[in-house]
């Protein structure tokens, strides 16, 4: 898999799971929802990023709201699968 800034692996990002938003966006709540019950259950903090903060995650992002990476790899986008979701913090992304 490719992380979501491109590369091959994690970074040193803002946290394991990480949920990029934007204001607006219907699909984001559903997809908060999702990440808050599964990193609950995990017992993982999750961080949002609002990709229109930054003009290079937006570039990253575009359209493709709500993503979810793991570890600095992307695992889902529109729709957050909370299956994939768990299998990914499981480590078998």
């Amino acid at each position: 898999m490719v992380a979501a800034d491109g590369s091959s692996g994690a970074g040193a990002g803002a946290g394991r799971v990480v949920l990029y938003v934007r204001a607006g966006c219907h699909l984001c709540e559903t997809g908060r929802e999702v990440v808050a019950d599964v990193t609950g259950e995990a017992g993982v903090v999750f961080t949002e990023v609002d990709i229109d903060v930054s003009p290079g995650t937006r570039s990253l992002f575009g359209e493709l709201v709500p993503a979810v990476t793991v570890d600095g790899i992307l695992v889902d986008h529109w729709r957050i699968d909370p299956v994939r979701l768990r299998r990914a913090l499981a480590g078998g992304a």
